[in-house]
């Protein structure tokens, strides 16, 4: 590996954040282990962002702008974990171990992300992914996307223990639509789908996103998902099966632009994702779906784990003027979120003087 320009750099980078359409749980072990699982995402027009600038003196700054928190410390070969800032830290420790030889980094590093944690929609993941990205680059060191999935997977789940799936990681790297498998000893398969134009914009044309500001601890979800599982609790394998089902349905559905069928398949999959865990809903939640759904909505879903976060909605185009502002009674923001195709991605600003 080549060694690192003593002259000021700057190298930026985002990463998409995903929209889980239908199977999520199924990627989280010991499930997707025992038996397989699947999901089937999009990436939209939502990103994390990082920026990573050398620096003059044997420092390291984060800083993490849009939850306004910084860290500051001499550059060292590994920086202790704790709660402040700890994917940075964890994604740091692994670039200087694994692709700097060793030797600490003097960088200012700047991320946000246009998505709060705990939303749903694979924000934590996608930083992880679009730090990675950016220093990745600033190291001078080329990985394949799956590569890069894995090792952002690895930083999560493995070096900082945090609980959660395999999917998120794996959509913001690749980008676009997506149908990926999950077997046993981490082994991911990325299907990637080709959605007619036409389709996609019927599509798009039929969602609406809502986030009413509060969000959810999706680990305290996973690990009653996980009890449930390993006290082979028939309920929640049954559930796992449907979502696994109803994702593969949804999945051709969407292909053939069944769109109709793809919701029917969507209310399905709810009602699954419900019976794995019983954190994944509460009466707010069900109160606004129940209300959107009498004023136009076909069906709807928590993304991510459920609890709270992001409610994604199905809705036919005529009738979102009037379910957009149901949801709006209730307070909270409404999006219409657009897909993208591109994955994570870096570029190179033109030297700096130092």
């Amino acid at each position: 590996m080549a060694e690192i320009s003593t002259s000021k750099r700057i190298i930026r980078s985002r990463a998409p954040l995903r929209l889980g359409l239908a199977g999520g749980g199924t990627d989280v072990s010991p499930y997707c282990d025992e038996f397989g699982g699947c999901v089937l995402n999009a990436t939209i027009d939502l990103y994390a962002y990082c920026t990573v600038e050398t620096r003059n003196d044997q420092q390291v700054h984060f800083n993490a702008v849009d939850i306004n928190k910084n860290w500051i410390s001499e550059a060292t070969p590994h920086l202790p974990i704790d709660e402040t800032l700890a994917l940075h830290k964890g994604v740091y420790n692994r670039i200087v171990r694994d692709f700097n030889r060793g030797k600490p980094l003097n960088i200012t590093l700047t991320t946000h992300v246009d998505a709060p944690p705990g939303s749903g929609v694979g924000s934590s993941s996608t930083l992880v992914v679009a730090m990675l990205k950016a220093l990745l680059e600033y190291t001078r060191t080329p990985l394949t996307h799956y590569e890069l999935a894995k090792l952002a997977f690895e930083i999560e789940r493995i070096d900082l223990k945090l609980n959660g799936g395999h999917q998120d990681q794996y959509a913001a790297t690749f980008g676009g639509f997506n149908f990926i498998e999950f077997y046993a000893n981490h082994q991911v398969l990325v299907n990637p789908l080709l959605i007619a134009n036409d389709i996609k914009c019927e599509f798009e044309a039929s969602i609406i996103l809502y986030f009413d500001g509060i969000s959810r601890d999706s680990a305290s979800i996973i690990d009653q998902q996980v009890e449930n599982l390993l006290s082979k609790k028939k309920q929640s394998l049954d559930a796992m099966q449907d979502l696994k089902e109803q994702a593969i349905k949804m999945k051709s559905a969407l292909q053939h632009g069944k769109l109709d069928d793809f919701a029917k398949f969507m209310r399905k999959s709810w009602e699954a994702k419900k019976n794995t865990a019983a954190k994944v809903t509460n009466p707010r939640i069900d109160e606004i779906y129940a209300g959107a759904l009498e004023h136009g909505a076909l069906a709807g879903k928590i993304s991510g784990a459920g609890g709270g976060g992001f409610l994604f909605l199905f809705v036919e185009p005529r009738r979102k003027p009037q379910v957009a502002k149901l949801l709006r009674n209730f307070g909270g923001n409404v999006f219409n979120p657009h897909f993208v195709q591109a994955g994570a991605h870096s570029w190179v600003l033109p030297p700096q003087t130092p």
